[in-house]
């Protein structure tokens, strides 16, 4: 993978988006050497919490320039806050929330795709309308990183 991702950053491709497995292993093993930009799907569990607030220390060490976090699974307004309030102690601006989403779930259950079995989902739109944001390069500036 970090090979795959090294000749995708030497090459002319503007944009690669990587869907990485949960976890810290790919930190720990350097494949995001060459990252911009490192989303982190936090959950409004501790465990979610305490792993995001790791990856994003580990993807510092790493120079990382751009770091955000997704607040996923969001039921409630306390849920959503638990989640603004751990990335704002550590310095990860949460970019998107996408709420817990039955359709999402059924899909899951299925095995199917839930852009196959629920396009109009709320979830599909949020994580569309996040994907419109990284396009159109409307994320907040990281630190220490002047605008283009």
């Amino acid at each position: 993978m970090r090979g795959i991702l090294e000749h995708l950053h030497s090459s002319d491709t503007l944009v690669t988006v990587t869907d990485m497995e949960a976890g810290l292993e790919h930190l720990k093993r350097g494949t995001l050497e060459h990252a911009e930009t490192l989303l982190i799907v936090v959950e409004p569990y501790f465990k979610s919490l305490e792993a995001a607030g790791r990856i994003a220390e580990l993807a510092r060490g790493l120079g990382v320039p751009g770091l955000y976090a997704v607040a996923n699974k969001v039921r409630s307004e306390r849920d959503e806050a638990a989640i603004r309030d751990y990335c704002a102690g550590h310095d990860l601006p949460v970019v998107a929330v996408v709420p817990f989403d039955d359709d999402v779930a059924e899909a899951e259950r299925l095995g199917q795709a839930v852009l196959d079995t629920a396009p109009a989902a709320l979830a599909v739109d949020r994580v569309r309308a996040l994907a419109g944001r990284l396009l159109a390069n409307d994320l907040p500036q990281p630190m220490g990183r002047v605008a283009d």
